[in-house]
């Protein structure tokens, strides 16, 4: 758990603010959420590091993180954030799933992510910036230009992470609980976030997420692929600064 800000502005009931990065990322990938909120309350960026499973992810930022908390997890992030809620509901004051999905692994995606799983293992860091550059980078990337912006970030974050920890997130990711069922025991204020151009999660799977939400508000941000958050930063600071307040 990396604590970014520790001076809050206002209320002491302003609760902190959880983010939970995606596979193979950092705090980078919410460097403009950072810069945003830092000096409004408590920031922290959730660090996975030595887990095999979402389960223990789950359960090391629960033992890391504040009494309660608002929760913000992108993709792996917000599976995660599925986990947490389920164990500790009374703890998340409100949460916000940023391009996740929350279903289990398809059947067919097995193999693949196996056979990944093992390339990597076997390849190393340099089987994995090879990797990340060649089926990573295109699913996350919404055209050419838009893939050479992203490209030295996600190849940094992806190095910074490492291969023994690809491996970690990729066995964590196969075998992941389908949390659709969770969706309807969401109570506290949610925030259902998507890139319209998602090529991993569809903004079509979060408005059927939204529908299963009693207190979830939608929001597909136009011009954004699977990491919203460094595509639209601006639009993501307003959604996320809506549900916050």
């Amino acid at each position: 758990m990396v604590q970014i800000s520790t001076y809050v502005r206002g209320s002491k009931f302003e609760v902190p603010l959880l983010f939970l990065p995606g596979s193979l990322c950092d705090k980078r990938l919410f460097s403009a959420q950072i810069e945003y909120f830092t000096g409004l309350r408590e920031v922290y960026v959730g660090d996975f590091g030595g887990c095999a499973s979402i389960h223990e992810m789950a359960l090391k930022m629960l033992a890391e993180a504040p009494p309660k908390f608002a929760l913000a997890g992108l993709s792996m992030g917000g599976i995660v954030a599925f986990e947490m809620y389920r164990r500790a509901p009374q703890r998340i004051d409100r949460l916000a799933l940023l391009d996740t999905n929350p279903r289990a692994e398809l059947a067919e995606r097995v193999g693949i992510r196996q056979q990944q799983t093992q390339h990597i293992a076997d390849g190393g860091d340099a089987a994995l910036a090879a990797f990340t550059r060649a089926e990573l980078l295109p699913t996350y990337a919404t055209s050419g230009a838009h893939s050479a912006r992203l490209e030295a970030l996600v190849l940094a974050m992806a190095n910074a992470a490492g291969s023994a920890e690809f491996v970690n997130q990729w066995r964590a990711l196969e075998h992941r609980p389908d949390s659709w069922p969770t969706l309807r025991q969401i109570a506290c204020p949610t925030l259902i976030l998507c890139g319209e151009q998602d090529a991993l999660c569809s903004a079509d799977l979060h408005r059927e997420m939204a529908a299963e939400i009693s207190s979830g508000q939608l929001e597909i941000v136009a011009d954004a692929g699977h990491l919203s958050t460094l595509d639209a930063p601006q639009h993501v600071n307003r959604a996320l600064h809506r549900w916050l307040e």
